[in-house]
């Protein structure tokens, strides 16, 4: 990672800053696309495999927790309206050394997402398509993504908010087809009929005791990977004091509706132990009712979510560039702007290191377990974010008083609930020992940080050299 900071003057014709063109409607449409991820459709039946019935107190518990780190990002981000990003508070508030981190975990977490993302895409793809080969697929959507985000920041809004729409409407009707359903006692072939009681009468709400209660948490987290969305958007919203108070607050109702009633319909209809931990449970309940034409169009459903979430990706990837090099922690390129404000080079980069999911599944064909390697990385990665939210929020707090005391946006029992957050992301790093899959990707991920370790001694160590030289030329003109 380059992280020159001798800025280069960009051309005239080209715009200086990121333009603030997204409406209300885009920002609260890509917050409700944010919190209906590929972890949500992809990996459910995994984490239902994993937990049974349980699974919806695990969902409830973790956006309860990130309702509040949410709600700190809020009254940060809100507090200094020139923060355009995480990496930007946390520089100012805990260091550059922090804004560094943040930055480049943040980049290198939805690198990863974006991973996990065509990795699941090509699964959907083979629905229909069962003889294209997996990793060329992946390539093409790649290329894909490629072409959407060289459009205008407006145009990404308006593909978010079409894409937020479609999963809206999916989930919506799953849910009225799961009550219909249950309501019909409509019989399947993988139980006697839909009801409420298939949630219980399978072994109970605890199944598996709490070692798989506990086993959940993994994929779980991954399914709220985007949440924090609308902060990184912050820089390109036209209204950020009303719109980011607005769709923080919704995050409650949606994680109800998306995650708990959606998952509560498909078990009514297909019980917990009839979906398979390698298939999406949203496909799978209409297949297995019968209903190959509806299959067919969740499968669309599922795969244009996937899709909206690695374009989600590619958005954030390349705006925490373009911060990053204004910061000059990343190379002054990243920093220049096409003609119509978008950050060309930061997004051409990220796309190519999506290619990386592309190698992956060329010599992992194995769908789930490249995702699930992918998304615990993701899952650590985002932790880590998360809890420097927090972090910052503690240090504001300290710091800055009075803006606290002026904010319009308080976090609801602030420090107390900043610590349980931190205490639950612990915890849910524990939890990662319990399943070989996720613990070799919990043994990996700290190579990450060493790696960014060393880059922030060289470039401190390269501030430091420019700066005694400069000093030392100085000196020699004064005496001369």
């Amino acid at each position: 990672m380059a992280v020159e900071t001798n800025q280069a003057p960009l051309p005239a014709q080209t715009p200086e800053k990121l333009r603030r063109t997204l409406t209300n409607r885009h920002i609260q449409l890509m917050a409700i696309g944010g919190a209906i991820g590929t972890g949500l459709f992809m990996g459910s039946g995994k984490t239902l495999s994993l937990a049974g019935p349980s699974i919806v107190f695990v969902y409830m518990i973790i956006g309860f927790m990130l309702f509040f780190v949410m709600r700190a990002m809020g009254e940060l981000m809100l507090s200094n309206l020139s923060y355009k990003s995480f990496s930007d508070f946390a520089a100012n508030l805990l260091g550059p050394w922090a804004g560094y981190f943040t930055g480049w975990t943040y980049w290198f977490c939805w690198v990863v997402t974006g991973i996990a993302d065509v990795v699941a895409i090509s699964a959907y793809f083979q629905f229909w398509f069962p003889g294209f080969s997996i990793w060329m697929s992946a390539l093409l959507y790649v290329v894909v993504f490629v072409t959407l985000n060289i459009a205008t920041v407006k145009m990404f809004g308006e593909m978010e908010f079409w894409f937020a729409i479609i999963k809206i409407v999916a989930i919506v009707a799953l849910i009225i087809a799961g009550a219909t359903l249950a309501a019909m006692h409509y019989p399947s072939s993988a139980t006697d009929h839909a009801g409420l009681d298939n949630i219980w009468r399978h072994g109970g709400v605890f199944p598996h005791g709490l070692s798989g209660f506990f086993a959940g948490f993994q994929i779980a987290i991954f399914a709220f990977v985007g949440i924090e969305l609308v902060g990184t958007a912050a820089a390109e919203t036209a209204d950020p004091e009303q719109v980011l108070p607005r769709d923080i607050n919704a995050i409650p109702l949606r994680v109800i509706m998306f995650y708990v009633l959606a998952l509560l319909a498909i078990m009514v209809v297909t019980p917990w132990n009839a979906v398979s931990a390698d298939r999406s449970p949203f496909v799978a309940m209409f297949t297995l009712t019968g209903l190959p034409a509806a299959a067919g169009i969740v499968n669309f459903v599922v795969l244009t979510s996937a899709a909206s979430s690695a374009n989600s990706g590619i958005f954030s990837t390349s705006r925490m560039l373009f911060g990053l090099a204004e910061q000059g922690v990343a190379h002054r390129r990243f920093a220049q702007l096409s003609r119509r404000a978008v950050p060309l080079n930061g997004l051409l980069f990220s796309c190519l290191c999506l290619l990386a999911g592309v190698a992956l599944i060329y010599f992992i064909p194995n769908v789930m377990t490249v995702f699930t390697l992918v998304t615990t990385v993701a899952a650590i990665l985002f932790m880590f974010v998360w809890s420097i939210i927090l972090c910052s929020y503690l240090v504001y707090r300290r710091k800055y008083p009075q803006r606290h005391r002026q904010s319009r946006f308080k976090m609801p029992l602030g420090r107390g609930m900043s610590w349980i957050c931190l205490g639950f992301f612990l915890f849910v790093l524990a939890l990662l020992v319990l399943q070989n899959d996720t613990r070799d990707a919990l043994l990996v991920t700290p190579l990450w940080f060493v790696a960014l370790a060393a880059g922030w001694q060289w470039q401190r160590r390269k501030t430091h050299t420019r700066l005694y030289g400069a000093d030392k030329l100085n000196r020699e003109r004064n005496r001369g």
